[in-house]
């Protein structure tokens, strides 16, 4: 999948393709600042030496999703998290109650009303969070006991809910605008941008390592091949699919004749994307950062060290909440008796069986053998990162979650470029020509 000299050129002979590129960096560009604008009242120094010790947490998660900005308290601490778990809280909700199903099969018009109520959402969780984390903070204190808020009250924590949603609510406003007028996915690219930022600061550690020999050559030779095997693979499972053969049925209208063509439906074998690492690492991670309060209890201690990255526990019950999160997300966002219902008011079946009930019962059958696939995927790549960091040393988070959203991200806005280019009748961005969806 390399990219051709005369496909990056073409780029900028579309005037369009050029202006919403330059939108999308110019807007990223615009998060990466807020990530370093400082919620008034906060020590930021005392903050940043708090959240060191706590890297293995919830915190650490989050903050790897804020890009950083949760170890600063910045404006942008919260990131685009709220957003995304009232994205997922109203998916779920779609299921419980029937006018969210109504409104999710009603085209666009339905679509706009459930993007307000997820905008909603937001809001909410944010205030939520926002007041949850100036009570923590007034709470908490740096090691030796230093402050990290200066004049703590109720006027502090009006000023950070307000502070923190606001802030949210403007990266929510980016990410849609990217959307519209940029290219790729806007939510989608904010947590690219916060993930890719961390880079250099990680390649900057590598070396470090390097040259203090802490680290050797061959080591970090294996490394990078390592990194790039890895990509690879996440790209070509990214990629897979399994298609199940559709026929539809010649039909007259008037005097005209429809349908007879064949086609396939397209199963992808990550279906659940993202969503299933997310989950499971929030939900080890809880009790870790739960203990991380209570050092004197000895129990919430032996939990602590237990359940962190690296150790037989945490990593057989994150692959276990895995699998569990792969089969149950998927079973939110696809739904065989619809798709077996749409097939059948179309003229649609697989060629050998029974429209219908038996349809459905056909391809939620294929579902479940792929999802166990998928699974086990997600589950390679991540548990791939506690290996590197205890065999290897490695100084910084490679794979998992992050990686699969840096690869999946890229992938989706690669593919965009090249619908653009092809569209216009210029060479593709890759030397493939298309990337497949």
């Amino acid at each position: 999948m390399a990219v051709t000299n005369s496909g990056v050129q073409n780029i900028f002979k579309i005037p369009e393709l050029k202006k919403r590129i330059l939108f999308s960096l110019a807007f990223l560009a615009i998060y990466r600042v807020g990530v370093h604008i400082p919620t008034p009242g906060v020590d930021g120094d005392a903050l940043a030496t708090f959240f060191a010790q706590y890297q293995d947490t919830l915190f650490g998660i989050f903050n790897m999703f804020s890009g950083g900005a949760l170890e600063r308290l910045s404006v942008f601490a919260l990131g685009i998290m709220p957003y995304i778990s009232a994205s997922i809280i109203l998916q779920l909700l779609t299921v419980v109650f029937p006018h969210l199903e109504r409104l999710s099969k009603e085209g666009d018009q339905g679509r706009k009303k459930i993007t307000q109520y997820t905008r909603y959402g937001t809001i909410v969780l944010s205030i939520i969070q926002g007041f949850g984390i100036s009570v923590g903070l007034e709470n908490m204190s740096a090691p030796g006991g230093l402050a990290i808020v200066f004049h703590p009250g109720w006027s502090f924590r009006i000023m950070t809910v307000i502070t923190l949603t606001a802030g949210t609510a403007f990266i929510m406003w980016l990410g849609e605008q990217i959307s519209e007028r940029g290219i790729g996915n806007g939510i989608s690219l904010i947590i690219f941008a916060g993930i890719v930022a961390r880079m250099p600061q990680a390649m900057g550690n590598t070396f470090q390592m390097l040259s203090t020999g802490e680290m050797g050559i061959f080591a970090c030779v294996i490394l990078i091949i390592l990194m790039v095997g890895v990509i690879g693979f996440i790209n070509f499972m990214e990629q897979g699919q399994r298609r199940i053969p559709v026929q539809y049925a010649k039909r007259v209208v008037g005097r005209k004749m429809y349908g007879g063509q064949s086609t396939h439906l397209p199963l992808k074998l990550n279906t659940s994307g993202v969503i299933p690492p997310i989950f499971a690492s929030s939900l080890i991670m809880f009790p870790a950062t739960l203990a991380s309060f209570f050092k004197d209890i000895t129990v919430m201690q032996y939990i602590s060290s237990a359940l962190r990255p690296g150790t037989i526990i945490y990593e057989l019950m994150f692959v276990g909440f895995i699998f569990f999160f792969c089969y149950f997300y998927t079973a939110i966002v696809f739904n065989p008796a619809d798709v077996a219902d749409n097939m059948k008011k179309y003229g649609g079946y697989i060629p050998g069986i029974r429209p219908g009930k038996r349809t459905a019962d056909y391809i939620d059958k294929v579902l479940t053998r792929i999802t166990l696939g998928g699974a086990a995927y997600i589950s390679l790549v991540c548990v791939l990162p506690s290996i590197l960091m205890t065999k290897l040393h490695v100084p910084f988070y490679f794979g998992g979650t992050s990686l699969l959203i840096v690869v999946g991200v890229a992938m989706d806005t690669v593919g965009q470029v090249e619908s653009h280019l092809i569209t216009r009748n210029y060479e593709g961005f890759l030397n493939t020509g298309k990337i497949k969806r």
